[in-house]
């Protein structure tokens, strides 16, 4: 994970024998940075599937965000589709195919970020949409298989020494805020304690909640936050990849065949759509609402408000102007069209 002699890994070594298990993989991990894009061929149907079918996983992560489910919640229903339409065994699995599962899931990552770099909005909502789906992920895998996946890279972090440690003890121990609630219990643990530094910019979150110690511009970080260091690289480096993807992306603009697929997987990441009411098929992603949909979807994914609003039409065939124009821009922005059906 770490390249250079003065730096370690966040874990230690893993056993050899788990290492040669999944060696003969082309995907050994479940885990995946996505640093090298796909180099194999590929038929247009795939392309298209394997992109659909991610996106009802993504679009359930952003329903689930626009619902205020709890943490526990989500990662439930995100299972559920997951396990449905972008399964990844463990390598302890005795399922023969991990390679087609991991192959197919590289492709569609890469698919996703030809259709949402296009602008800064897609490119944040895809981010974080990504973002909670590797959390996810990270938080299910085996902890033998996630720690040899984090071994394999460099995460740039240094260790603290016991010298160090005890230079700031005292500011270390204010902000330690896990363990034992009993003091002796927490101060063993504590001394037990293992520590990173990283500049505290790629740590936001962690400062935000004040769960570090600063100094010089470096955030300790003790071993149960380390994880956030792994989630904050990850995200930093998807968004670099999706701007210099956008800047590459005139290049595709010639061929007829990839274009039109592109268009309509952006247009179908709408913000809070769940899977509940896309088809098998996916012809939902992509496809604009119509009048027939909007009573059934009010009753089960409108807001309060706009819930409000609509029964409101509905029993008196009216709207003030100020509430037309709210639920008129609400519609617009679920891609919502008054024209007729073709």
């Amino acid at each position: 994970m770490f390249k250079t002699g003065d730096r370690k890994p966040i874990h230690d070594a893993l056993p050899s024998q788990h290492a040669s298990s999944s060696s003969h993989l082309r995907y050994p991990h479940r885990l995946n940075f996505y640093d090298k894009p796909p180099l194999f061929d590929v038929t247009i149907e795939e392309f298209e599937t394997c992109a659909l079918d991610r996106l009802r996983v993504l679009a359930e992560i952003e329903s689930s965000a626009a619902r205020n489910r709890s943490w526990d919640e989500s990662i439930s229903v995100v299972r559920t589709q997951c396990d449905k339409h972008l399964p990844l065994k463990p390598n302890s699995s005795k399922y023969d195919d991990l390679d087609g599962q991991r192959r197919k899931d590289h492709l569609s990552h890469f698919v996703l970020r030809l259709a949402f770099c296009r602008s800064e909005d897609l490119r944040r909502r895809y981010v974080k949409a990504e973002s909670t789906l590797f959390r996810m992920r990270y938080d299910d895998d085996a902890q033998a298989d996630r720690e040899a996946f984090l071994n394999m890279r460099d995460f740039n972090c240094l260790p603290v020494s016991a010298e160090e440690k005890t230079t700031y003890d005292t500011e270390l121990y204010s902000v330690y805020n896990a363990g034992p609630k009993k003091e002796v219990e927490r101060r063993a643990a504590f001394e037990k304690e293992k520590y990173l530094k990283v500049k505290w910019l790629r740590v936001p979150d962690l400062v935000e909640k004040r769960r570090v110690f600063l100094k010089r511009g470096w955030a300790y970080v003790p071993s149960q936050e380390q994880s956030s260091i792994i989630f904050q690289e990850f995200e930093t480096q998807l968004d670099k990849a999706l701007e210099m993807t956008a800047r590459l992306l005139p290049r595709l603009d010639e061929d007829a065949r990839l274009v039109p697929i592109l268009n309509n997987l952006s247009q179908g990441f709408i913000a809070g759509s769940s899977s509940d009411w896309m088809n098998e098929n996916g012809e939902a992603n992509g496809e604009e609402l119509r009048a027939e949909m909007i009573d059934d979807l009010s009753k089960k994914h409108f807001p309060m408000c706009m819930k409000t609003l609509h029964d409101r039409l509905q029993r008196d065939n009216h709207l003030k102007h100020f509430g037309r124009l709210q639920y008129g821009l609400f519609l617009k922005a679920s891609y919502y069209s008054s024209s007729p059906e073709p």
